[in-house]
């Protein structure tokens, strides 16, 4: 005699104690980016953070924002590799919210997944709870979501929110800056985490390169290279606002340096950044060479080795490059603030990259 069997949950390609596998894995993770002002542990149906540690601040304002990896994610399910793309979610997120002057305080998570794999889940979440840790904020919650039919069993992506808060007579950007002020630029650990459709399309579809394969240039793998963690500068950002005078900062992600860095120059000054002040590193040029790319584009599409701008008076310049030294980060005066004229615009890079 047969048997009908209804359907499921299970059946339809969602396995509900995989995902609870899942959230057993992450949850050591997770913990070590508690801050005092986090209440309950992770499985609740919200992240709290108690807001009466605002209380410190005269008129405390939130900043928040939310991002994703974009197509990065796809390097990593190439490669088996899962951690390090967190890395890249907290820095598209906390260094956005750090530009402002803002301290991150916590931030949540939503991986989305054709098929959970539990490790591979907490393998991201490691990468994530890794990120918080640098970027100085908790990983307050979260959420996984399993997609079958829409996602391949292999494919996944990630996106992430962060809140943090700044004092509103401390809050940084275009009203500070002055004529005169200096430039500064921080170097970036490689590509980061945008303009992945030009490099995957120039480097793995059009020139066929394997991720396996050893780049002299680069020293190791195309895989590795490409998978190389965004720089966290949150804690960097926030050192430099307590050591010295700060203007305004820019984070320089999808769009290139010169239009991020427009982004925070008031109407009536002009940046310039000389090029001829750094060598970008040789994987700008890979995709480049290899793409027959023109240099306007790649520097509308890559960071071209400068990851976050600071622009300072020029009395703070020594002590704010000697602040970033110390936690080493490489750092130099790029360029200068001046007036605006009737052929400038907000920002423009100048001269030749050095060799």
């Amino acid at each position: 005699m047969s048997q009908n069997t209804g359907a499921s949950y299970a059946a339809a390609g969602v396995d509900i104690e995989a995902g609870d596998r899942a959230v057993e894995l992450m949850k050591e993770w997770v913990k070590k980016t508690q801050r005092p002002e986090v209440l309950g542990g992770l499985g609740g149906f919200a992240g709290l953070f108690d807001a009466s540690a605002l209380k410190k601040y005269e008129r405390p304002l939130l900043a928040s924002a939310t991002d994703g990896v974009g197509t990065k994610v796809d390097i990593a399910r190439q490669m088996g590799v899962y951690d390090s793309i967190g890395h890249d979610l907290v820095a598209m997120v906390m260094d956005d919210i750090v530009v402002c002057g803002a301290e991150p305080l916590f931030m949540t998570d939503y991986i989305c997944v054709g098929k959970v794999h539990p490790e591979r889940v907490a393998a991201i979440v490691k990468g994530i709870a890794e990120g918080c840790v640098l970027a100085g904020c908790a990983l307050v919650g979260g959420e996984t979501a399993e997609h079958p039919g829409l996602l391949g069993p292999d494919d996944f992506d990630v996106a992430g929110a962060g809140t943090g808060v700044v004092e509103a007579d401390r809050l940084l950007g275009a009203d500070r800056i002055r004529s005169g002020d200096a430039v500064i630029a921080m170097a970036s650990s490689g590509l980061h985490s945008n303009g992945y459709s030009l490099v995957r399309h120039v480097l793995l579809e059009r020139a066929g390169l394997s991720l396996d394969a050893r780049i002299d240039e680069l020293g190791r793998t195309l895989g590795e290279e490409l998978l190389e963690p965004t720089k966290i500068y949150s804690l960097d950002c926030l050192a430099l606002i307590h050591t010295t005078e700060v203007h305004a900062f820019s984070h320089v992600t999808g769009g290139g340096l010169a239009a991020n860095l427009a982004r925070v120059i008031p109407d009536g000054l002009h940046a310039t950044v000389d090029r001829s002040t750094w060598t970008p590193a040789p994987v700008f040029d890979l995709v480049g060479r290899t793409g027959s790319v023109e240099r306007l584009e790649l520097e509308k599409t890559l960071n071209m080795g400068v990851g976050m701008i600071a622009i300072v008076p020029q009395e703070s310049v020594d002590v704010a490059l000697t602040t970033l030294a110390d936690r080493g980060v490489e750092a130099w005066v790029a360029g200068e603030i001046t007036e605006r004229d009737d052929h400038t615009t907000g920002a423009a890079l100048v001269g030749d990259y050095a060799n």
